[in-house]
């Protein structure tokens, strides 16, 4: 799955022009490396993104096409 689509799926974001949006601006980090909105992503991979007050960085558990609003924090968990 493209990480622009995981990234609404899954809720970090609300829409996916603004994960496009976040990966053009180079706020979005997979594995110590930016990201263009389509890179492919799987479990386990490491991602950061960085907001203008900090950033915040979760691990990929899980890559589902849809889920529900309350599963979808169970698609990845929060390290820092």
């Amino acid at each position: 799955m493209r990480i622009d689509k995981f990234l609404k799926v899954s809720r970090i974001l609300k829409r996916r022009s603004l994960a496009k949006d976040a990966c053009d601006a180079g706020k979005i980090i997979v594995n110590g490396k930016e990201a263009k909105p389509s890179k492919e992503i799987k479990p386990l991979d490491e991602v950061e993104l960085c907001y203008a007050k900090g950033s915040v960085k979760f691990r990929i558990l899980q890559v589902k096409e849809t889920v529900k609003k309350d599963e979808a924090q169970t698609l990845y968990e929060v390290i820092a």
